[in-house]
């Protein structure tokens, strides 16, 4: 793709002239999928470009110990953005980065292997050179807009009443999503769709499917457009899976398909099951067998189990479906080229670049080891009784955060496409808010307990 050539340094300093940019974000992101960045001044561009920009890597989440904290950015030119502001300070220049352990041309200088990016990168190379296939990813990331002036009250109000697809009157809302199409636009992304979602204050935008590493990178850049227009209009976006009780949550269906040479292999028009190949069904065969390990990414926070409850439209077993969207994943009802598999599960809190990785080794090895699916799931199963599932040996999905960590330990095959510095600094982080929440008291238990007890 032409987004992913290495412009020249002349031609970056000529687009930032025009655009009246002032300062160059390096962005990265660390293991818990948190946006980090180094901000520079234009004047330090040509030390950016050199791969010379140096930060220290103790200080950041599941990065270098302390006495080896130096690492190096190493900005990915091709994947650049620029970001309008409304404050009269210029535009910013923004660049997805990898992390190295030092600057360019440095004695041992190498990608490091906490890099959750470069762990994405290396993974898809080994499969492209060891199999000829590319994946292509899509996400469908759902967000809130609250009222910023409120929420600084200790208020939790969204900006309008709506529900799925309605027909706005033209608010702040309708208005945020269309300054974020045009942006995205601008950056070279193509929205497909923009809409209002099921819950008051929840919206949708839908951008195109694309080679993994790059849909990676188009939501990473699409979270902090969101997060930077909607404070523009008084607005404050979320990604949090559940940030009300009683309404739905936002998720982050992930749509995925595999090439080889320009093919779909996921496709088969003439004898597939549901229009699917066996190399598809197979996939998803290893998506179901690794589930478990492949949610402590998909879901990663404490608060994503309690989107993944029944009677929200959120996936609570492990299954697949044609229509139905209780299972973990369904079948889209496409044709030709665009035939895929829909992971219902995932919430926008995951990290990208963990998650692809675990989704596609899953797949990989149901394909590998031919495994073979059930049949479909028809029914509703939040209405199924437990004998049901038993009958029909439906399984159900990490229930917390804890469950899921522990179905990630004990996958060696999902472990074994991270570095274990990964895997370590990920669970111990993770096993530390767990143990952080238990510490609280919440107001459910104050209202529910201290009269009555």
């Amino acid at each position: 793709m032409s987004e992913n050539s290495t412009p020249t340094i002349e031609e970056i300093r000529d687009e930032c002239e025009s655009r009246d940019v002032r300062y160059v974000q390096l962005q990265f992101v660390d293991i818990l999928g948190t946006p980090k960045c180094v901000e520079i001044p234009m004047g330090q561009l040509e030390k950016a470009y050199a791969n010379e920009i140096m930060f220290d890597g103790s200080s950041i989440h599941g990065f270098a110990r302390i006495d080896e904290s130096d690492m190096a950015l190493y900005p990915d030119w091709g994947s650049r953005f620029y970001e309008s502001s409304l404050d009269g300070t210029g535009s910013v220049l923004r660049v997805l980065s990898d992390i190295y352990t030092d600057k360019q041309g440095a004695e041992g200088a190498g990608p490091y292997h906490g890099d959750p990016r470069q762990n994405l990168k290396a993974y898809l190379a080994r499969v492209e050179r060891e199999m000829g296939w590319e994946f292509m990813a899509g996400c469908e990331a759902e967000f809130f807009l609250f009222d910023a002036e409120d929420l600084g009250r200790g208020e939790l109000h969204t900006h309008d009443d709506g529900g799925y697809f309605d027909v706005d009157p033209v608010d702040r809302g309708v208005l945020v999503r269309r300054e974020i199409t045009a942006q995205l636009h601008a950056m070279g992304l193509e929205v497909e769709a923009l809409h209002h979602e099921v819950a008051a204050g929840q919206h949708e935008i839908d951008f195109r499917f694309s080679e993994a590493l790059q849909t990676a990178d188009n939501l990473m850049k699409f979270k902090s457009l969101i997060k930077s227009v909607a404070r523009d209009y008084g607005l404050q976006a979320t990604f949090m899976p559940k940030p009300r009780m009683g309404a739905n949550g936002n998720g982050m269906h992930t749509h995925v398909s595999a090439w080889k040479e320009d093919v779909n292999l996921f496709r088969d028009d003439s004898s597939g099951r549901y229009g699917l190949s066996e190399t598809a069904l197979r996939f998803i065969a290893g998506i179901m067998e690794h589930a478990g390990a492949i949610t402590a990414f998909a879901n990663p926070l404490i608060n994503s189990y309690k989107r993944l409850i029944p009677g929200y439209e959120a996936p609570t077993v492990i299954a697949y479906s044609l229509a139905n969207r209780s299972p973990m994943i369904r079948i889209p009802k496409a044709t030709g080229d665009s035939k895929r598999i829909e992971v219902r599960s995932p919430d926008p809190t995951a990290n990208p670049y963990l998650l692809f990785t675990a989704l596609l080794a899953a797949g990989i090895d149901g394909v590998q080891r031919e495994l073979e699916i059930p049949e479909p799931v028809t029914v509703n199963v939040y209405l199924e009784s437990e004998e049901w599932r038993r009958k029909n040996r439906i399984r159900e999905l990490p229930g917390s955060l804890g469950e899921a960590l522990d179905a990630l330990e004990t996958d060696e095959l999902i472990r074994g496409v991270f570095s274990e510095h990964t895997i370590t600094h990920y669970v111990d982080s993770k096993r530390a808010e767990i143990a952080d929440y238990r510490k609280q008291v919440h107001d459910w238990e104050v209202r529910n307990y201290l009269v009555k007890y």
